[in-house]
């Protein structure tokens, strides 16, 4: 059976000797075991609602899918644009939606840091979490594969906007009819909603000051790892550095793909995030 309906929220509430919490928008579908998705820089929530045919095929799992501060229909910041509050306002969405069950997460681009800080501070809680293309280096120390376009429609380019075309140019492998299609229904709608300032300031501060692994060593929950091939922005070769804090990781570099190596390559990683969510599920019960 699958589920269809969802809600849109804003959460916000005051905890006992915290600052009052900052309130973030989400969607929510279905009930049962809390999931977490956060997105990347300067997109929103709805980048990663093409997953949620996956979650939709099983029963049990309660998809929060969050814009973060500054993104989509959040609020920004009343700080400092960093990576640490931009943290500190994941982990007050979690303690107030989430409470005290156990969840899992998942994170895309800059959203699996985001992640991997929920692992690192709420650690215990974490079934497992799926990171999609996680950003694991600064700009200047990544190893990354030369930019790569497989199949270029040149008459699809020049009849978008100017804007428009520039942004899905410097971004997508695939620069056809399908590729213009999910781009535009779930990346570009978030780049025009981000609050652009506050992604320009977060650029200075973009990575946590500590790296979530150096705070736990080693994380005992059923985790997936996929990158792309050509992902020209993140790479995949650094995020093997993560494999040791996760033992039961599974890692998948997908051919064909690029950052958004879901949009890319959707059978694949459906099929192995379906394999991590059945796995999830045998160990939560």
């Amino acid at each position: 059976m699958t589920e269809q309906s969802g809600s849109t929220r804003t959460t916000g509430a005051a905890r006992p000797g915290r600052p009052a919490q900052h309130p973030l928008h989400h969607v929510e579908f279905g009930s049962g075991t809390p999931v977490v998705l956060l997105h990347g820089h300067t997109v929103d929530h709805r980048i990663l609602l093409p997953l949620e045919p996956v979650f939709a095929a099983r029963r049990g799992w309660r998809r929060l899918y969050v814009d973060l501060p500054g993104s989509g229909r959040s609020p920004r910041l009343t700080g400092p644009v960093t990576a640490e509050a931009m943290g500190d306002a994941v982990l007050r969405f979690v303690d107030k939606v989430v409470g005290d069950e156990p969840f899992a997460a998942v994170g895309i681009s800059y959203g699996g840091q985001l992640v991997r800080h929920l692992i690192a501070e709420r650690g215990p809680r974490v079934l497992g979490a799926a990171l999609i293309a996680p950003l694991v280096k600064p700009a200047g120390e990544r190893v990354l594969p030369p930019r790569q376009v497989f199949g270029r429609d040149v008459a699809l380019l020049a009849a978008l906007e100017p804007a428009d075309r520039e942004v899905f140019a410097g971004l997508a492998l695939y620069q056809d009819d399908a590729g213009w299609s999910a781009f535009r229904d779930h990346v570009l709608p978030g780049i025009r909603a981000h609050h652009r300032a506050d992604a320009a300031a977060l650029l200075g501060s973009y990575l946590l000051q500590e790296a979530p692994e150096a705070r736990f060593g080693t994380h005992d929950g059923t985790h997936l790892l996929l990158t792309g091939r050509q992902d020209h922005l993140v790479g995949w070769r650094d995020q093997l550095e993560l494999l040791e804090h996760y033992p039961h990781a599974t890692y998948a570099v997908v051919d064909g793909a690029g950052h958004h190596v879901h949009l890319d390559q959707p059978d694949t990683v459906h099929g192995l995030l379906g394999n991590w969510l059945d796995t999830l599920a045998v160990r939560r019960n």
